[in-house]
């Protein structure tokens, strides 16, 4: 039996060697992310540079806000002059084991070279008090653990050589012997048992977590797609209980325009109220299996169901979904496409005709539904098929200007502040029903109809103004991407504008960060165009993309719209908070108007107020209302 010292001496041996392999471990990490920290900061000294190199003052500010350094140092690249030079005579080194190598980046086309190195300090004081935290704790435990080890040692061999004497006993005595009264029954090893025992268990619960975590969605507790594809692959593609059946596909349509307007709290509701109809629908079919593949599609396998009976199923979803739409502010629920299968069909072929199915249910009433049959099985059939009825509603939409606009407020967060409403449009059938919105636009592109369309929305926007006579009052227009690579459109665009002088100061035309990006010379063609025609142009979805402020000092925007990544929960999330303060810090150097969207709360307004955001759109500003 080991004595307290040698316990303790082998405990400590431990402690050290555990804390010697953590001190290197987080040693070599951060040397891996010092390493990355320069990289980064290397790439965006490049945007700083062009934008303020008239400035080194400028530069230098903007470069010390950004990160800290031990010696940051601005040249004349040509001459070498130094126009700038900082030494942090306070920086501290872990005995140089992560002391950052000096780098040094040189901008040819403005004449500016920035020679720098970072400063580690807070990241190797945040190692130090780790580690001393860490020392404490296991040396610490190491003293506590030797006198349990000794207490528990003691107990354990006491009890086997008691043990021992009964064996004895026993041996001399065998007429005394009993029944199973007398097995060894030892505390410590009942107790060793008894904590082997729990920690199998703890290890079952935690990979039935992992399992529920991989296979089921977390919003609403449903089978995600692995949970549908294992099925599938195990119950039907291997010709196991179900022969044939229904794929039933539902899709959300309106989840993306409740996200945009409402907010994104709104449309997990509006997700989890589907989820539920499905639910309730769903139960009632025998063996019928309900999974979320996505964020706006739901399955429902009805095994061994032929195609009359679960057109009844959809019929009884169409109501459902009627009923809860009276009771919302959406201009739809849900729309379904249903295709038959059996074991010979692979499972793509069947998800991609529901998926047409859907498209076609969509050109007719609100919350439609339609069954591929087996004479529309060929895959190009189905699809052309979904393209004409398309295409139909699109020339319907057009030729009979089927459009009603809606607007929601942009609010100014200063009195100062100059912002606008932004129009939004709606697409009526033949029968005055709302079509999908989402689903028109992408169809609209789709079938190069998306110009027509933009006209449309341009036309109607301002024949409602003039006749309202709302020429106080500014709008934003959105346009799409592939509009101002038409040279038509362009032409068209500007000669109407040039036609309403009033009310052309008043529009902003909205276009996506991404669009703009795919063709700078066409994009600074297009807002050139718009500013010659008095109207003024916003930046949208702003901050998905990697785009510089060079480009935008290029392409002179008036507006720029932070993307709802950027604003949601703003008031608990620093990082975006930083990014925030630095981008309208920069924006507002450029003369450029900082808007936020998807405003969900009063947190997240005042935290905004906070960061000097120009406007506010979301919900809880306001919701669209009619022009």
């Amino acid at each position: 039996m080991y004595t307290f010292s040698q316990l303790l001496i082998r405990n400590i041996l431990l402690g050290v060697v555990f804390v010697a392999s953590a001190a290197g471990l987080s040693l070599f990490f951060l040397n891996e992310y010092i390493a990355e920290k320069q990289s980064f900061h290397k790439q965006s000294i490049s945007t700083f540079v062009t934008t303020f190199h008239d400035s080194p003052k400028n530069l230098a500010a903007v470069l010390k806000q950004a990160s800290d350094y031990n010696e940051l140092m601005i040249r004349q690249l040509d001459s070498n002059e130094v126009l700038y030079s900082y030494v942090n005579k306070n920086q501290q080194t872990l005995f140089n084991l992560v002391q950052p190598p000096k780098q040094s980046f040189q901008q040819g086309s403005v004449n500016i070279k920035v020679e720098f190195q970072l400063s580690v300090d807070k990241e190797v004081n945040l190692l130090l008090t780790i580690l001393a935290i860490l020392t404490t704790i296991i040396f610490t435990l190491v003293i506590l653990a030797t006198f349990m080890s000794k207490r528990h040692s003691e107990k354990f061999f006491a009890a086997i050589k008691e043990q021992i004497k009964i064996d004895l006993s026993l041996i001399k005595a065998p007429e005394k012997d009993s029944d199973s009264e007398n097995i060894i029954d030892i505390p410590e090893l009942k107790q060793a048992v008894e904590e082997i025992k729990q920690l199998i268990e703890s290890q079952v619960a935690n990979s039935s977590v992992l399992e529920k975590e991989a296979y089921t969605d977390l919003l609403t507790e449903l089978g995600n797609r692995n949970k549908f594809v294992q099925y599938y692959e195990n119950n039907i593609a291997q010709q196991s209980s179900v022969e044939f059946g229904v794929l039933v596909i539902t899709r959300c349509s309106e989840l993306q325009t409740v996200n945009q307007i409402h907010g994104y709290h709104e449309g997990d509701n509006y997700i989890k109220q589907v989820a539920q109809i499905l639910t309730r629908n769903a139960t009632t079919y025998k063996s019928a299996q309900l999974y979320r593949l996505n964020s706006s599609d739901f399955a429902v396998i009805l095994p061994n169901t032929m195609v009359k009976e679960a057109e009844q199923f959809a019929e009884d979803l169409r109501c459902r979904f009627n009923e809860y739409q009276q009771t919302t502010e959406l201009d739809s629920v849900a729309y379904t496409g249903m295709v038959y299968f059996d074991d010979s069909k692979p499972l793509g072929e069947i998800l991609a005709l529901a998926d047409t199915g859907i498209s076609i249910a969509q050109t007719q009433r609100i919350n439609a539904w339609y069954v591929q049959k087996e004479s529309d099985s060929l895959k190009n059939n189905a699809v052309n098929q979904g393209n004409q009825n398309w295409r139909q509603e699109i020339e319907n939409v057009i030729d009979n200007q089927r459009i009603s606009l809606l607007v929601q407020p942009i609010q100014p967060t200063t009195r100062n502040s100059k912002v606008y409403h932004e129009v939004l449009a709606r697409f009526l059938n033949s029968n005055d029903e709302m079509l999908p919105t989402a689903s028109f636009i992408a169809m609209s592109e789709k079938l190069d109809k998306i110009a027509n369309v933009d006209k449309l929305i341009v036309e109607s926007a301002i024949r409602e103004i003039a006749s309202k006579n709302l020429v106080n009052q500014s709008f934003g227009i959105n346009i799409s991407p592939r509009s101002i690579t038409d040279e038509q459109f362009l032409i068209w665009l500007e000669r109407r504008l040039l036609r309403e002088p009033d009310i052309a100061p008043r529009l902003v035309f909205e276009i996506s960060e991404y669009g703009l990006q795919q063709n700078i010379k066409t994009s600074k063609r297009f807002i050139d165009m718009i500013h010659r025609s008095g109207s003024r142009v916003c930046v949208e979805r702003f901050g998905v993309g990697l785009t510089s402020f060079k480009f935008f000092r290029d392409l002179k925007p008036d507006f720029i719209k932070m993307d709802s990544t950027y604003t949601r929960d703003i008031d608990e999330d620093k990082n975006n908070q930083y990014f925030l303060r630095l981008m309208v810090d920069l924006a507002h150097r450029l003369s450029i108007g900082v808007l936020a969207e998807s405003v969900e709360s009063q947190e997240e307004k005042h935290a905004l107020e906070k960061l000097f955001i120009d406007g506010c759109q979301g919900f809880f500003i306001g919701k669209p209302k009619p022009i």
